[in-house]
């Protein structure tokens, strides 16, 4: 979440028992027809072939002396299968496949400990007492270890964050993954035809493409976008947004950063709700490649099945409750609402409401379906509709790291398992919130513990500021064998997963 706070006994997230709105079902089976229609000519093409294999020479000349003296028939059904063809290859989507992902771990000299982070707070002179107790507290509930990172400007003693050191920890960031990416994609940088970064609260000019496209001297029409002030949720809006460019724009490589900077938004004021993200933030970046070059099918580590975006800014409460803003004293920080978890909570229940029919068996659906139906026909309020079990649907989850209370109400509302958290958990213990980024460096973990099998299904799920859920699901085109991979897990995989206190 954009800037998940500690767990909160009183805003909870809103369990998922709760009413689900039926037209968010519909909107899934729309999505789920759409895209399936063409997949109805396969069992015809089946049964047609199954037809003329079992026709034996006779028949074929029969047919043959019959249609002979039809060339109207013959003509019209040629025309119609020419025509059915073609329909079938325009509407068919370009498959999307990813590449290869890298994660950005930063130097040695850039860790920080909970107490660390604290003594580094106090030597700045801008807290009060009272503020500095109140982010000690929030450390230590929030899931995060001792190993995360800060950006040089702030790990520094005394901090210096400026303009410069704001663009050198872009730079370390960005540069670092792409670069660790064209190495193990053995993919030249010429070749890169769409560029695609997103990050919330720094936005340069020159921006962060222009950055990218300079320093790897990318081709001069390259299709460069960057998306800011989209919150931790960007990551998906950038994957979701690659794959509509990816449908028009054949044989094409689309490389996506994902990543936030830390420098120029650390917080120096004393308002609590604006202290949060101070405690939580972490450096982190992530490098994406993704083509729709068919041949690449075999080179690729997994194929994106379905991407569902859900924003609820048209509501009031939504939209205020991230806010950028001055507090009191004129210093500019991010606002938390009382109502973010319970925004959040319908933001997901909305996005999975739509996903389900794209993704579940179709027993569960069924039940699903049949619930919300009879809970509107009775209408007694008391009626719980059922809740599918996701775990059904997915091997692999990876849950935006945004806090530790966030992750909690998750696992306990989607009834999911300490297995299925674990990449989240872990992430955030290890390298804390580093926004959008930090499904990368989930999938990086599964993968790391070599659990990653062909045919296996990723759901991504993330938050942002404005409100919105978004999901992403992946399907494993191959085993990913951990002793091939340099992931930022690898040194230290052995010692995961850990117990958080």
């Amino acid at each position: 979440m954009d800037k998940a706070s500690a767990p909160n006994k009183e805003h909870s997230l809103p369990c998922f028992t709760q009413s689900m709105n039926l037209k968010h079902v519909k909107l899934g089976y729309h999505y789920l027809v759409s895209h399936a229609m063409y997949l109805l000519l396969l069992p015809l093409l089946a049964a047609a072939s199954a037809k003329f294999s079992a026709l034996t020479a006779d028949d074929f000349q029969l047919l043959w002396d019959k249609l002979q003296y039809n060339l109207i028939s013959v003509v019209l059904c040629s025309a119609l299968i020419v025509f059915l063809s073609t329909i079938y290859v325009m509407k068919s989507p370009r498959p999307v496949y990813l590449l290869d992902f890298s994660c950005y771990k930063p130097e040695e000299k850039q860790k920080s400990t909970r107490e660390g982070y604290i003594q580094r707070a106090k030597l700045t002179g801008a807290f009060t007492e009272e503020s500095l107790a109140f982010q000690e507290r929030v450390i230590e509930r929030s899931g995060l270890g001792e190993t995360t990172y800060l950006p040089e400007s702030i790990a520094r003693i005394p901090a210096n964050p400026c303009m410069s050191e704001a663009r050198k920890e872009a730079e370390a960031v960005m540069f670092g993954a792409i670069d660790e990416l064209l190495a193990k994609t053995r993919v030249k940088a010429k070749d890169i035809g769409i560029l695609i970064v997103n990050c919330s609260l720094f936005n340069p000019t020159p921006s962060l493409t222009a950055m990218i496209v300079n320093h790897y001297k990318l081709r001069s029409n390259i299709l460069s976008y960057n998306l800011g002030g989209m919150g931790c949720s960007a990551g998906l809006i950038s994957i979701d947004l690659g794959k509509q460019l990816l449908q028009v724009h054949p044989n094409s490589y689309c490389l996506i950063i994902s990543t936030e900077n830390i420098t120029l938004n650390w917080y120096l004021g004393n308002t609590r709700s604006m202290l949060l993200s101070n405690c939580l933030f972490r450096v982190g970046g992530a490098a994406i490649l993704l083509s729709n070059r068919r041949p690449d099918r075999r080179l690729s580590k997994y194929q994106l099945l379905h991407t569902v975006r859900t924003h609820k800014g048209s509501d009031d409460r939504s939209y205020n409750c991230v806010l950028q803003s001055e507090d009191p004293n004129g210093i500019a920080g991010v606002s938390l609402s009382k109502d973010l978890m319970s925004v959040a909570g319908e933001a997901l229940k909305t996005n999975i409401t739509t996903l389900g029919p794209l993704v579940l068996p179709i027993s569960e659906q069924l039940l699903f379906f049949a619930s919300l139906v009879a809970r509107r026909l009775v209408r007694i309020k008391k009626f719980r509709p059922y809740i599918p079990d996701f775990k059904l649907a997915f091997d692999h989850l990876c849950i935006h790291a945004g806090g530790r209370g966030v992750l909690d109400e998750l696992e306990k509302n989607l009834r999911l398992t300490e297995r299925h958290m674990e990449p989240s958990r872990m992430t955030l213990y290890r390298f804390g919130n580093t926004s959008s980024s930090s499904l990368w460096y989930e999938m990086a973990y599964t993968e790391a513990k070599g659990r990653m099998k062909k045919g296996n299904r990723t759901w991504q799920i993330a938050f942002g500021s404005g409100f919105k859920c978004n999901s992403a699901v992946w399907k494993a085109l191959r085993t990913v064998e951990p002793v091939e991979e340099k992931n930022p897990w690898m040194d230290e995989i052995d010692s995961f997963p850990v117990r958080v206190g």
